[in-house]
């Protein structure tokens, strides 16, 4: 199953970021090794969201990440939020559904 884990940022978050973003990435990559964490980034500026791909049997994952991450402890992050994104298009669709043919 997939799930994305949605940051809502503050208005000072590309201000702030820069003395956590190392932990963040730390975090973030150590996620992807363990292959649980798929894509992560924040949108173009304004930078008002994040979105964070992750994959697994529940959202455990991604709300354990959460709760680690640096951006969120120390309030960069004013909300998160984790949603079943129930994928069924591309080769990665956690539940493939083609047309007939």
């Amino acid at each position: 199953m997939h799930f994305l884990l949605i940051y809502d940022v503050g208005a000072d978050f590309t201000r702030r970021r820069a003395d956590f973003r190392t932990a963040h990435l730390a975090l973030a990559w150590k996620a992807a090794d363990a292959g649980e964490l798929l894509l992560g980034g924040a949108l173009e500026e304004p930078a008002e969201q994040a979105f964070l791909l992750f994959q697994g049997p529940t959202k455990e994952g991604a709300v354990r990440f959460a709760e680690s991450d640096p951006y969120v402890r120390h309030g960069l992050v004013e909300r998160w939020t984790v949603r079943q994104w129930n994928t069924v298009v591309g080769e990665a669709a956690a539940s493939p559904l083609r047309p007939p043919a």
